[in-house]
């Protein structure tokens, strides 16, 4: 328990160190928006606090860039073909170390 107050404490000198060192009204805005925020979700019900996080998930989700059919192609034959080579590699890197030992047993 004390380890979270610590950390909430941390994070809100962070927030005040970043104010300070930055001129921008932009940060400024954003951290007092991040305060807010804080403030805000520690006073919501479990179930707000969840809609909450599913609304920032569903927005990350968006900004994913997904690759094209394409594209998701030839990756996954690059794929498919480095995994192979790196099969047969440590294959006959095996190969190797067993003839090598059975020449000196």
């Amino acid at each position: 328990m004390a380890e979270v107050r610590k950390k909430a404490v941390d994070d809100k000198n962070d927030l005040e160190k970043l104010v300070k060192k930055t001129k921008s009204k932009k940060v400024k805005k954003e951290v007092a928006i991040k305060k807010q925020e804080k403030s805000t979700m520690s006073k919501k019900s479990l179930l707000d606090r969840f809609r909450a996080f599913c609304h920032g998930v569903k927005g990350e989700f968006h900004k994913v860039h997904w690759p094209s059919k394409e594209n998701m192609l030839k990756y996954s034959i690059a794929t498919i073909f480095f995994i192979i080579f790196c099969a047969c590699f440590f294959y006959l890197i095996d190969v190797i170390f067993a003839f090598i030992k059975s020449l000196f047993n």
